[in-house]
């Protein structure tokens, strides 16, 4: 009989290559006064311009801060640069907070949120004009949750040690990302399950909106079992039909690139009926499915750095993928960077694991409905009792199968300890194993657990979190040379956004209509 060597001892004999490996984080947090109210200040100036500040910007709302690292090819040093941007950001503005945890605390009525602004150049007004069409089509609630989004890449040579088929470097990367995300796709109810940490939200999240959650105090609802209600339909997934019925196809780059295509040029009718201006100034960037190809939320996406004015979609075409954003992680409330070093190599393991094993194309035009269910199913109920998950058209408890994938990690885990040295991600594998043994273990399970024992709600619990993690963070200076770094760059994204403004020769309609000419039909898929 023919031995059957498993994928990973393929990486074996190649361990220098991990040195390859890089990640980098995007961390949102919203800016709250003392007291954890939602911030209604605009932006800092002392953290630069939003529209062109590399390090910190923010996402949808102008309270939602959004601080990014470059990529790094170890996790000291990715969160060390982002302790520093944290520190940097606590300590310039003023008796704000940022708030730790996903879903946000007492919001004020809809009207009164702020929506990001960028400034009056037309890149900066497209930026806010998507945002403006944001509100209209989710409401404005939906812009203040906040996540962490993990970036990940990996080596050239890897593709071709796996043998992943294709014509060129390109091809093949593109095609082993995209198996990546098919695998990730099957398996991130796992990480909903391990780091899910928003089983609760305050009342004035839902404000009248009708719901199935439990009381646990006058301020603060709850489902016994949820891990991330911040990743239900409850939060991101409770998007209206016109999203709800765009599923994309990661079975190849070209179905995938023209399904998204499809969406951002087909109108929709509740859309139309919106239309693209009131009195006279624009509300939203088109009528059609997905304003641009970044509306369409995803637990994670093939991405691809760009140029300025360039459209997403046309740098994949033309490029392919460079890396994958993992965008299903909250905020961890007990952690002052929003993620702990633990987590992140778990994520580093996790995403080797997703890269190397064998990733089947899925079936039903490209769609796993039984992936998407698992997914909801463990964002409301993963702690449940016994609850069972559809694998391979079985029925397989969180437990046994959770316990199964863990243990196929153990491998990967192993080779990139060998990389670097030590056990760190070994040690981090072994305190996952732990959570699926034992569901109390949990982020989500310990934190209703420390609600319930200390007698706090939800608000209270995160605005003395975030308060601790400040002083934490302000307790050990910034290094002076790291401090005039991050300086310099806010003092130089102001110069930058007003270079842009002042060069500006087109008028904003002229600009939008340019934008999306430059929206490149993609090639028909084999």
């Amino acid at each position: 009989m023919t031995e059957i060597h498993p994928r990973h001892s393929l990486l074996r004999p190649h361990i220098p290559m991990l040195s390859g490996i890089l990640r980098g984080i995007e961390k949102e947090g919203l800016r709250v006064d003392a007291e954890g109210a939602l911030a209604l200040s605009p932006h800092p100036p002392d953290l630069g311009s939003a529209l062109t500040n590399p390090h910190i910007t923010t996402d949808y709302s102008e309270a939602l801060l959004e601080l990014i690292t470059d990529t790094h090819d170890s996790v000291p040093r990715l969160l060390g640069e982002l302790s520093d941007i944290h520190k940097f950001v606590a300590g310039r503005i003023g008796n704000e907070l940022l708030w730790n945890q996903s879903m946000p605390g007492h919001l004020p009525p809809e009207p009164q949120i702020p929506i990001a602004w960028y400034g009056t150049s037309n890149s900066g007004m497209l930026k806010h004009v998507y945002r403006r069409g944001l509100a209209e089509r989710y409401g404005k609630t939906m812009q203040c949750i906040a996540g962490v989004h993990y970036n990940f890449s990996l080596p050239e040579e890897l593709w071709s040690i796996l043998g992943t088929e294709g014509g060129n470097e390109v091809e093949r990367r593109s095609k082993g990302y995209l198996a990546l995300i098919r695998n990730f796709t099957r398996f991130s109810w796992l990480l909903m399950y391990l780091f899910g940490a928003s089983p609760a939200v305050s009342r004035s999240f839902l404000g009248d909106s009708p719901h199935d959650l439990q009381t646990l105090d006058s301020d603060t609802l709850y489902l016994p079992h949820a891990t991330s209600l911040r990743m239900s339909d409850l939060g991101y997934n409770n998007q209206d039909k016109a999203q709800s019925e765009l599923q994309l196809c990661y079975n190849d780059l070209e179905t995938f690139l023209q399904r998204i295509y499809d969406a951002v040029t087909t109108p929709w009718p509740a859309y139309q009926a919106i239309g693209t201006h009131r009195d006279g100034e624009w509300i939203q960037l088109n009528t059609n499915v997905l304003q641009i190809e970044n509306e369409y939320y995803s637990s994670i996406r093939p991405k691809r750095t760009v140029e300025r004015g360039e459209r997403p979609s046309s740098a994949l075409a033309a490029r392919g993928v460079q890396y994958i954003e993992v965008r299903c992680l909250d905020i961890d409330p007990y952690a002052p960077l929003g993620i702990s070093a633990e987590t992140s190599r778990f994520i580093d393991t996790f995403l080797l694991f997703c890269a190397v094993e064998e990733s089947p194309f899925f079936p039903q035009n490209g769609f796993c409905r039984d992936s998407h269910d698992n997914f909801s199913l463990v964002a409301k109920e993963g702690r449940k009792p016994g609850l069972m998950l559809t694998h391979r058209g079985r029925q397989l408890s969180v437990h046994d199968w959770g316990t199964q994938l863990l243990e196929r990690m153990r491998e990967y885990a192993s080779l990139l300890d060998a990389h670097e040295g030590g056990d760190t991600h070994q040690q981090a594998l072994e305190v996952q194993i732990k959570k699926v043994q034992d569901p109390e273990l949990t982020p989500s399970a310990t934190l209703l657990r420390d609600l319930r024992e200390q007698g706090l709600s939800l608000h209270e619990f995160t605005l003395r979190q975030s308060r601790d993690h400040r002083d934490t963070l302000l307790g050990t200076p910034l290094d002076p040379d790291v401090e005039q770094a991050l300086s310099r760059a806010a003092a130089e994204s102001l110069i930058a956004q007003a270079e842009l403004e002042n060069n500006d020769t087109e008028s904003f309609d002229e600009y939008v209509a340019r934008y999306h000419a430059g929206l490149l039909r993609p090639a028909t898929a084999a």
